[in-house]
Order: C-alpha cells, then sequence, then structure tokens
C-alpha cells in the first residue's frame, strides 16, 4: 500500500486518465504519489481530470480481484502550482481551450502569483497581455470558472454527505451561481428541484447550523409532502398523517407543523377543509389542487345546468345518420348509448376491450356533423391523440396542444376568458388525465358546449394526481354509458376474453399450448428464476415470434413491465436486448446509454418546439459524433437532438406499463415475477394486457399472476372530487 501523508489522503498528479464519463463524471485515473515511484489507481467522481494536474485525494483503500489496490474518492482537492513555469504548464494542459504555451508563459509573467485571482475576479485585465484579446479573456474566466465552480460544488456536496449525481442537475438550474445559492438560500432547491430538492437543502441547512425547528425549515418540509403526496396520486393529505411524518422523518414537533400549516393557510399556500362530523379527518390541500378539483365540479355541475339547444334526435334518425356516413349498423346497446349522450350536454362513455368506444366516437362524430356542429377532438397523449385520429378519420390533439399550452411560460392560452371554439369536446382516454389537466381543460371549455369524456375506468389512472375518470363515473353525477357486449370478432379473441375476466377478477384462461406452434393470441409461459425471464424474452424477441407469428422483432414487439429495476425491469431488459437485436457499433455513451443506429427509443416529456410528446416512440436514423447530434424517426418524420438534449430519450425495447397508455402494438410480452410485488395490480396486469392486438404472452411465476388477479387497488387514491360532484347529482 502507498505511503500517505493521512490514513487515506495521497498527494500527487494524475499520470494518465483510463476512463471517464462526461455525463456522470466517474473517472478511473493512474496517480503518480509525490516523493514517490507509486502509480496508483484511483476511482470515483472527478469532473474535467486532466494529466498533469496535481492534488489531494482523500477516499478508501478497496482491492479489486484482477486489479489489485485502488483508492475510491471521497473528495479531493486541487492544489495549484505554486512555481511559475508549473502554473503555466498547468494553465496550457488543455484545461481551457485556446490557451497555448507560449501565451500562458506570457500571462504568469506579467501577473506572477495574483494570475488566478485576476482570472477569477478581474478578467477583463487578462487583456493587458499580448495575444489575449476580448474573445479569448472571456474564454479563459468562462472556462477557468465553469470547471473550477463545477469541481467546488461536488466538494461542497460530498462535505454535506450529498450524492454528486444530483450536481449537474443542480448545475443546469443554477449555472456557476449554484453552490453560493446552496451555501446561502439552500430551501430555493424544493421549489427549483422538485423530488430532490428537500433532503439537498435541509441536509446543507442542518449541516450549517439552522435549527429543526426553524419555521422556513417546516413549511418547507410540508410543502414538500404534499408533493410526494401529489407524485403518488394524491390530491390531499390527513392533517394528522402530514403532522405524524413530519415528527417520524424529520424531528419536527407536531403542534410547530400544525402551527405552519395555519400560516400557510393564512397565506393561501394550502386549504384546510374540516369536517362538520366530529370524527372526520381534517384534508390538507396545496392550493392549486383544492382550485382544480373545486373547478372541475363547478364547471360540470354549470355544464349540465344549460339546457340544450335543439331536440335529440331519434333513433331512426341516428341509424340513417350513421349508415350514411359511415356505412355501419349501430347495435341496439350502441344506439341507446348514442341516443343518451345526445340527450345530455356531459356525458362519460366506457367500457372494455372489444365493446364498440371507437366506434361509437365516430358515430357521434358523424351526428354531431349532420346537426351542423364543429367538433374537437383530444386525448392526453400524442400517441393516443394519434390514434384518434386514424380511427376516426378526423383531426385530433393532444389536451395540451388543444389548450394552446406554453412551456416557456407554463401557462395555458385557451381559458375561461379566451375558450375553445366548439360545439363539441370529446376526450378519449381520460383514465390519463390527471386533476390538474381536468381542471384547464374544462375551464377553456365553453358554457354551452357539450363534452363527451370516453375511457376505460378499469385502466391504470393517471401519473399525476387524481383518479379523475373513475371518481366521475363513483359520484353519480354525471350521466355514463357502459357498453357491456362483446362484439362477436372481439369475442373470438382470447385477449380480450382473458383481459375481461382480468377485469372482474377472474383468473385468465391458459391454454396448455406450445408457443412454438404459434396457434393462439394469449399464452403464460411458467418461467420461476428472473434470470431465466429474460432469457426466455430474448428468445421470443430474436427467433420464436419473428419465425412462428412473422413479427419484426423490433418494429412489432414491445415489452411491458411493471417495474424499472431489478433483472426484469426496463432498464436491465434494454441494455440485455439492444444487445441481441441491435448489432450495430455503439456510439460513445450519451446521458449514460449508448445509443446505436437503429435502436428504438422512446421520448421521456412534452417537446412542443420539436413537436414530440413524452411516450413517442422512435428509431435513431443516424447519430453524428463530430456535430453532436442524433437523428430519430417518428412515424415517417425525423426529429434532430443535441446530444446535451438526449436525457429526453431512453431505450425503448422495454418499457413500463404506465408508458404504454393509449398505445396498442402487435405483440406484447409482459414479465410477472414475485419481485415485482408492490406493483403487481389487476389493473396493471389489465392494461398490459389489453395493450395487444394480435398476441398477448405472460411470462413468470403463476403466484406472481395470482397475486396481480387478486390484488385490486385502483380505488386506494385520496381525493374530493367525488364528494364534490355528488352535489350535483340530478336525475337523468
Amino acid at each position: 500500500m502507498p505511503r500517505t501523508t493521512a490514513a487515506n489522503t495521497l498527494l500527487g498528479h494524475i499520470e494518465r486518465v483510463t476512463f471517464h464519463n462526461r455525463d456522470n463524471h466517474y473517472t478511473i485515473a493512474k496517480f503518480r504519489v509525490d516523493k514517490t515511484d507509486g502509480l496508483v489507481t484511483i476511482l470515483g467522481t472527478m469532473p474535467h481530470p486532466s494529466p498533469g494536474e496535481a492534488l489531494k485525494v482523500t477516499g478508501r483503500w478497496e482491492t479489486h480481484p484482477k486489479y489489485g489496490p485502488q483508492l475510491r474518492i471521497r473528495s479531493y482537492e486541487a492544489l495549484l502550482p505554486d512555481q511559475k513555469d508549473e502554473l503555466a504548464k498547468y494553465l496550457s494542459s488543455g484545461l481551457i481551450s485556446g490557451l497555448g504555451q507560449q501565451t500562458a508563459n506570457r500571462l504568469v509573467a506579467h501577473f506572477g502569483d495574483q494570475t488566478i485571482a485576476v482570472i477569477e475576479n478581474d478578467s477583463e485585465r487578462l487583456k493587458e497581455v499580448a495575444g489575449i484579446g476580448e474573445v479569448l479573456a472571456f474564454k479563459i474566466a468562462s472556462q477557468w470558472k465553469a470547471k473550477h465552480a463545477l469541481r467546488s460544488l461536488m466538494a461542497f456536496l460530498q462535505e454535506n454527505g450529498i450524492k454528486t449525481a444530483y450536481c449537474q442537475r443542480i448545475v443546469k438550474t443554477y449555472g456557476d451561481d449554484a453552490e453560493k445559492i446552496l451555501r446561502n438560500e439552500p430551501y430555493r432547491l424544493v421549489h427549483d428541484i422538485p423530488g430532490i430538492g428537500f433532503h439537498i437543502a435541509d441536509t446543507i441547512a442542518i449541516n450549517a447550523g439552522a435549527s429543526r425547528e426553524d419555521p422556513r425549515r417546516i413549511r418547507e418540509c410540508l410543502l414538500y409532502l404534499l408533493v410526494q403526496a401529489a407524485d403518488t396520486g394524491h390530491t390531499f393529505c390527513f392533517e394528522n398523517d402530514l403532522t405524524k411524518q413530519c415528527f417520524e422523518s424529520f424531528e419536527i414537533n407536531p403542534e410547530l407543523a400544525a402551527a405552519a400549516l395555519a400560516e400557510l393557510e393564512t397565506e393561501q399556500e394550502v386549504v384546510i377543509e374540516r369536517p362538520t362530523g366530529a370524527l372526520a379527518p381534517t384534508a390538507v390541500y396545496h392550493y392549486r389542487l383544492y382550485e382544480a378539483e373545486n373547478g372541475i365540479a363547478a364547471k360540470l355541475k354549470a355544464l349540465m345546468s344549460v339546457p340544450l339547444a335543439t331536440v335529440p334526435l331519434k333513433a331512426e334518425q341516428i341509424t340513417a345518420q350513421v349508415l350514411k356516413k359511415l356505412a355501419l349498423k349501430l347495435s341496439s346497446e350502441q344506439l341507446q348509448v348514442v341516443e343518451g349522450v345526445l340527450a345530455h350536454r356531459v356525458g362519460v362513455i366506457t367500457g372494455g376491450p372489444g365493446t364498440g368506444k371507437t366506434t361509437l366516437v365516430r358515430s357521434l362524430c358523424a351526428v354531431f356533423g349532420s346537426l351542423g356542429k364543429t367538433v374537437s377532438l383530444a386525448a392526453p397523449t400524442g400517441r393516443a391523440a394519434r390514434r384518434l385520429s386514424e380511427v376516426t378519420g378526423k383531426k385530433a390533439a393532444t389536451v395540451h396542444k388543444l389548450l394552446g399550452y406554453n412551456p416557456t411560460e407554463g401557462f395555458f392560452e385557451r381559458d375561461r376568458d379566451n375558450p375553445l371554439e366548439t360545439d363539441v369536446m370529446i376526450v378519449d382516454e381520460v383514465s390519463m388525465v390527471d386533476t390538474l389537466l381536468m381542471y384547464q381543460l374544462t375551464r377553456a371549455l365553453p358554457a354551452t358546449a357539450v363534452l363527451i369524456l370516453v375511457g376505460d375506468a378499469f385502466q391504470l389512472p393517471s401519473v399525476g394526481p387524481g383518479n379523475v375518470l373513475a371518481d366521475i363515473i363513483a359520484s353519480a353525477a354525471v350521466p355514463v354509458f357502459s357498453l357491456n357486449t362483446i362484439f362477436r370478432q372481439a369475442a373470438e379473441s382470447p385477449i380480450v376474453l382473458n383481459a375481461h375476466r382480468v377485469r372482474k377478477g377472474a383468473f385468465p384462461e391458459i391454454v396448455a399450448q406450445e408457443i412454438d406452434q404459434g396457434l393462439s393470441e394469449f399464452y403464460f409461459i411458467e418461467t420461476q428464476h428472473p434470470d431465466d425471464v429474460v432469457a426466455r424474452i430474448c428468445q421470443l424477441c430474436t427467433q420464436t415470434l419473428p419465425e412462428k407469428f412473422g413479427f419484426d422483432r423490433v418494429r412489432d414487439i414491445q415489452v411491458l413491465t411493471p417495474m424499472h429495476r431489478g433483472e426484469a425491469g426496463t432498464i436491465n431488459l434494454n441494455q440485455v436486448l439492444q444487445q441481441k437485436l441491435n448489432f450495430r457499433p455503439a456510439a460513445e455513451k450519451i446521458a449514460g446509454v449508448a445509443f446505436r443506429p437503429g435502436d428504438k427509443v422512446m421520448h421521456l416529456r412534452n417537446n412542443y418546439q420539436k413537436d414530440v410528446f413524452n411516450g413517442d416512440i422512435g428509431t435513431v436514423k443516424s447519430i453524428d459524433p463530430q456535430e453532436k447530434t442524433l437523428r430519430i424517426t417518428y412515424y415517417e418524420r425525423d426529429v434532430d437532438y443535441d446530444f446535451a438534449e438526449l436525457d429526453e430519450l431512453i431505450l425503448a425495447y422495454a418499457i413500463s406499463v404506465h408508458k404504454s397508455q393509449g398505445s396498442e402494438y402487435p405483440a406484447v410480452i409482459v414479465p410477472l415475477l414475485t419481485q415485482h410485488y408492490i406493483l403487481l395490480q389487476r389493473n396493471l396486469l389489465y392494461t398490459a394486457m389489453t395493450r395487444g392486438k394480435k398476441l398477448v404472452i405472460l411470462i413468470g411465476s403463476l403466484r406472481a399472476l395470482e397475486i396481480a388477479v387478486k390484488n385490486d387497488q385502483s380505488g386506494n387514491r385520496r381525493s374530493g372530487l367525488v364528494d364534490r360532484l355528488t352535489p350535483c347529482k340530478e336525475e337523468f
């Protein structure tokens, strides 16, 4: 073991950099220890490592079975040279692009031991040196500041025991002032970086000597817990649960938490609903969610209070119009639903697969069109909107796009003062619409509009807070038209029949038949061990399904999994399937992923500039390492990304069930293992099964399948929408 200045501290310089990841800054380097001939391996998080750079490195020794002793970095400090020639060599080592040896020599000769101070604090003076003009002076100062600010920030995070993996996100939010903000205003992170902000801010503040009973800390803790509840689908928290969690997780006295809640209520940050019943618990809402729930209920009530301007068509008139425009005849159930919808200003159409929801939407468009009404079609995601447009033959948009969402300013152009110009609003896949989005949609509807909500309430609820479709149905305040008859063609499909069985809590019918025969549409393959599940999925994707069923290995087959982590999670499956399905050379790792031309990828967030939306799936067409761009083909349209934008993309050979909502795929493979226990739920399994058009394969353990079928947890979200709608109830 090499000699050190302290138990686990080395002084020396980087001899060479063996590996460096520019995204997460993970580095492996050979380190020459001062006053020795020792060359040791150091590894850990280190931005911008440069050969020849002098460092003081602190860490812990560990022994690698192949490479021997190595020091895992806990913290490090750059040691600036104190000799002029060494300082000039350091500055011209590639640390600052465009600064050569001769210019660095002149720079150090001119400013001497004040060189670094001038670069950091008085960069205008750099132009005093021959060969340094406006551009180079700015480059020297900005690059020095950026690199040393990042290193200083990482050191600061390490000192506070905070994961340096958060560093990039913090720098992206605050720039070069990140460390200054963290030191002086740590609780700004709570609002600026949702999810991780409070824990980082709290750690920094407490380490700096702030009191655990600091009023601002308590306020931010309460707001953070409300945001966390919203992230898990709840629109409110019970006050007792909130104060209890403050005490158990953050050591905040419940009385102080209650006092802080009262202050937040006064400032209209939160709304506290105190029930009239003695035993009912008190609910605490973030103001936006309280406003949204009340706004939805009020607008639905207002719409239903406006009489219809026209006399509803009779059954024979509806039949004639649908037959004339669509050349199809409605069933008696479908005809009754169309009659019912036409008789009300607000209505819900719900039903499982194969019950004709799409036919109903097409029929309603035809009938309203015959009445001279303008119809707007919308869905919550780009994929769902595209599919709605394909099946109806009419233009459909995402709800965000329809409402003119401005992502830069964070507001919707369409609202009560600038309403939508439409007579009829039909929204598909409403189970995916959360409370906040439904509020924006309803407030933008004209007072005389007709609103028709279409969806399957048994599918997974929205990712965002609330359970809007299920709550509207449960309230009985809005007329609901359920489609229960499975049409003959769909009734012959084991996918449809088994989906309906799962929907009712019954075990799917499993036929003892080898998949190699390719004779069915629904299979269960029993495989207990996760490694075996992964191996079998690879075999299905690479051989069985392409050879026996004729599916394209990448385009037609979609793996849907409940979890991200674990052997059968999205992360591992994507890495394994990429190796099996794409033999092209791997490009440099970008955002932690080695994208290759031909890769199947998914876009993760709405990008209105590129006209690409959360959940859109495309294919990598090309990668240009020189220009640092990557081109993706979406639905026969090419979209370019800079490497800096690639955090918006992930591999999509395997995706989560949540991300699959609103889409259909020719073949679906769903791993089900007891390791997925926390997410083995009936509505998740049902949603996954209903994504498959021609083939569904469940693979895993019968025990996991049984758990999923029996676990009906879809109604466990805390929401007040049912109660707010119930007073609207009237006879239909």
